[in-house]
């Protein structure tokens, strides 16, 4: 087995366990996160047994990730979180985003081959978007046209949480927005995958996903302006297109949904309070943090309203995390999104990492582990490609795709 060949399938049984994983993300059993953190632990191990390392310029991720580990079994060792197994529980979810971002890195990177796994990332992204949309107006509630999940509103495809759901397709869309207006060939086949992730969006209900995939679709644009890549008539006729597309779509499904949301509910509504009540649990316990995992278990002694219902997150991943690790934990996950932002910029196409951040600023998509693995695999990708050559963060290199269109 050739070094290369040893790597790119270690990066696609990756992908094909990650998609596996989000394909059972309805199924209530602890199994199925249990398999692929285990699954996502073998391949980092037999990467690190063949001498697979990390890039130059690809560490500054796996240390604060590998820190937010040892942080946990800190608190673990010293006793200082009040839900062991929650802690303890938590440690192996962010055990996995660090194996995945570890795969991810490793080894020589052959762009090729990286540019195919990412238009393979793009197809499922496109097959779940259109399942899910089918089935919300065939069988609402149900998984796959077959199963029940137990909820009756917001279930897109294997994901029963919108927010989950609308993370990955911000995980996603950029990719696919990348290829359709970059790209000479099968342009029209990715403004198609495109228009159906922003469709799906749209069929889910989630607001923060609108607004957020609708701020990709600028961004993917004003990003390659910058470049000076394809702005020609063909690159406008295509950015036309997939408004239309979008549009045309949209309508079609219908907004009635995620309209009454907007209209009838205020996006703060809960959040303002849970945000406040969190804030208050990082200033009893700053620094150490009350144990990773253990915002659940420690809310209720600060809730401020009573909402009828179980409160299980913050809706707020970062003010979960520092709540939870406290500021160091915090600061650890403000630094690595800091450095992401170098690599996400420069490869236009990983800019979902930095939406997906973003929307965990008022809701909780890393609450699971496979969805929270979407943008860190992504981030991985986006790292692994980036040059480490000093040039211009807006200059033409760095834009790997194949086929590209002339600028």
């Amino acid at each position: 087995m050739s070094l290369r060949f040893g790597n790119t399938s270690l990066k696609l049984l990756l992908v094909i366990v990650l998609c596996l994983a989000t394909l059972t993300l309805w199924i209530p059993g602890y199994w199925p996160v249990g398999l692929f953190e285990i699954s996502v632990f073998l391949l980092a191990g037999i990467s690190l047994l063949m001498g697979y390392l990390p890039g130059r310029g690809t560490y500054f991720p796996l240390a604060m990730l590998g820190f937010i580990v040892l942080w946990g079994c800190f608190q673990v060792a010293i006793g200082s979180t009040v839900q062991r197994f929650a802690t303890e529980r938590a440690i192996f979810q962010w055990m996995a985003w660090t194996a995945v971002y570890y795969v991810g890195v490793s080894a020589p990177e052959d762009k090729e081959y990286a540019s195919a796994l990412r238009r393979g990332m793009v197809w499922f992204g496109f097959a779940l978007a259109v399942e899910a949309i089918l089935q919300a107006y065939l069988t609402p509630g149900s998984v796959f046209f077959l199963f029940p999940s137990g909820y009756q509103n917001f279930v897109m495809g294997p994901v029963v949480y919108h927010t989950h759901f609308a993370a990955i397709v911000e995980s996603i869309l950029p990719m696919a927005l990348f290829r359709a207006l970059r790209q000479k060939r099968e342009s029209y086949l990715f403004l198609a995958a495109s228009a159906a992730l922003l469709t799906a969006v749209v069929v889910s209900a989630s607001r923060g996903g609108v607004l957020i995939g609708l701020a990709e679709v600028l961004a993917v644009i004003v990003l390659l302006h910058k470049r000076r890549v394809a702005f020609g008539g063909r690159f406008q006729f295509l950015v036309g297109a997939l408004v239309v597309i979008t549009v045309a779509m949209t309508l079609i499904v219908g907004v009635n949904t995620l309209s009454e949301r907007f209209l009838a509910e205020a996006m703060t509504l809960g959040r303002l309070q849970f945000a406040i009540s969190t804030l208050h649990m990082i200033g009893v316990h700053p620094i150490l943090g009350w144990g990773l995992g253990c915002w659940p278990a420690v809310y209720p002694a600060f809730a401020t309203f009573d909402p009828g219902v179980i409160v299980n997150q913050a809706h707020s991943d970062w003010l979960q995390w520092t709540a939870e690790g406290g500021l160091p934990v915090g600061i650890a996950m403000l630094a690595l999104a800091a450095w992401s932002i170098k690599p996400a910029l420069r490869s236009i196409w990983g800019i979902g990492v930095l939406a997906v951040l973003v929307h965990a600023a008022f809701d909780y998509p890393f609450s699971r582990p496979a969805v929270g693995a979407w943008p860190i695999l992504i981030l991985s990708m986006a790292a692994a490609g980036m040059k480490t050559t000093g040039d211009s963060l807006f200059s033409c290199e760095g834009i790997d795709e194949a086929n590209p269109t002339p600028g």
